[in-house]
């Protein structure tokens, strides 16, 4: 499966531009990867940001089939939008959210319930 995965607030905390602190992602990604998984980066970052955001992935191991694009969709398609069987991003409808822990945060992904229904597909 080919999985889309937002950066900020989903594989780290809202801190744009820096790189938010860590939420639980690196072992879900780890395991989706092994599991024989491809993950695309689909971020809003771009120019140094987007590279810090790929440097966090390479850094941990996690290897990207894209970032921002689907790599093999411009053989069928030119569309911008990148085709993935699953989006996993903070801003989804019902993406499984962890409040703030104080009233400047942002909600965040929560990896142990993604981790939970991934596990059912």
């Amino acid at each position: 499966m080919i999985i889309a995965v937002d950066f900020d607030g989903t594989c780290v905390t809202h801190e744009y531009p820096n790189i938010g602190r860590d939420i639980g992602a690196e072992p879900v990604l780890k395991k989706l990867v092994a599991a024989g998984h491809r993950l695309i980066l689909w971020t809003m970052r771009s120019g140094v940001q987007l590279e810090e955001a790929v440097k966090w992935f390479a850094d941990r191991n996690i290897p990207l089939f894209g970032v921002n694009e689907n790599p093999t969709q411009k053989n069928w398609t030119q569309s911008p939008k990148a085709y993935a069987q699953l989006y996993i991003d903070d801003a989804a409808f019902g993406a499984p959210l962890i409040g703030p822990i104080n009233s400047a945060e942002r909600p965040y992904i929560d990896w142990i319930a993604v981790d939970s229904v991934l596990k059912t597909l």
